[in-house]
């Protein structure tokens, strides 16, 4: 999987604002899983005696699709943002697609409101680490532990309960270790199979062309709502949902 590179300084404030954070107490409450319902109905949180409640789900990296051959995993990196994510998630509605979040930890903690609204429409929650470190595949298993776990303990509190059912290692930088880690919450590990790259803002008619050339690839699509100005992601978003559903593609989630 390709690694996104340089030029994304936003991501420095992110890494700031994670230096702060660390490990809860082992006997920390755990929470119900999210429901797979897309009715856009607000998910119920309950308390979990312990993480034993939770069940493990394949260590393998994800691709497909729950809809099958035609279907197509639409999924959003880096938010929540408070202008950028309002927008995707009023497309999003507008169409009737539902989309997976993989939301960094420090964004879900300040912009809990957006989480919860992300859970209330029906989509689902993936973990995006606390700071968003592309090389975290390189540092020590008690710092992707970190990164990982503390990420989907902001994610839970920010939504109200709600687990995140992913995790998606930034830049692609999985390990076999995160991967074992990240099942055994739950968490399915995701990849992707079309880079739209719209986070180097290429222009709209080039993300439009980039899933338009390489959905053949695979089903999962990433995208971006935060970390920089991503006017041309909504408007390729604005273009490519309808286009996709008139070519008789249906949007899920990707299997766990």
């Amino acid at each position: 999987m390709a690694r996104h590179g340089g030029g994304r300084g936003w991501y420095g404030k992110v890494l700031g604002a994670a230096l702060g954070v660390t490990l809860c107490a082992a006997g920390a409450s755990v929470w119900t899983a999210q429901a797979g319902s897309t009715d856009g109905s607000s998910p119920k949180a309950s308390a979990s005696a312990s993480s034993a409640a939770v069940e493990p789900v394949a260590v393998s990296i994800v691709h497909a699709s729950d809809q099958g051959a035609r279907g197509v995993n639409l999924t959003i990196d880096d938010g929540p943002d408070p202008k950028w994510t309002p927008q995707v998630l009023d497309l999003l509605r507008e169409f009737g697609v539902k989309a997976t979040f993989c939301m960094v930890g420090t964004q879900a903690q300040a912009y809990p409101d957006l989480v919860r609204r992300v859970v209330a429409e029906g989509h689902r929650l993936c973990d995006h680490t606390v700071s968003h470190d592309t090389a975290m595949d390189k540092k020590s298993e008690a710092y992707q532990s970190q990164q990982i776990l503390d990420a989907e303990r902001m994610i839970i509190k920010a939504s109200g309960g709600v687990r995140p059912m992913y995790y998606r290692a930034p830049g692609g930088a999985f390990t076999p270790y995160s991967r074992k880690l990240a099942a055994s919450h739950g968490m399915r590990p995701l990849g992707w199979n079309v880079d739209t790259k719209d986070f180097e803002r290429p222009g709209t008619a080039a993300i439009v062309a980039t899933v338009e050339r390489e959905l053949p690839n695979g089903p999962t699509l990433l995208f971006h709502d935060a970390g920089g100005d991503r006017t041309e992601t909504v408007e390729a978003l604005r273009q490519i949902l309808p286009r996709l559903k008139e070519q008789g593609h249906t949007f899920g989630f990707p299997v766990r």
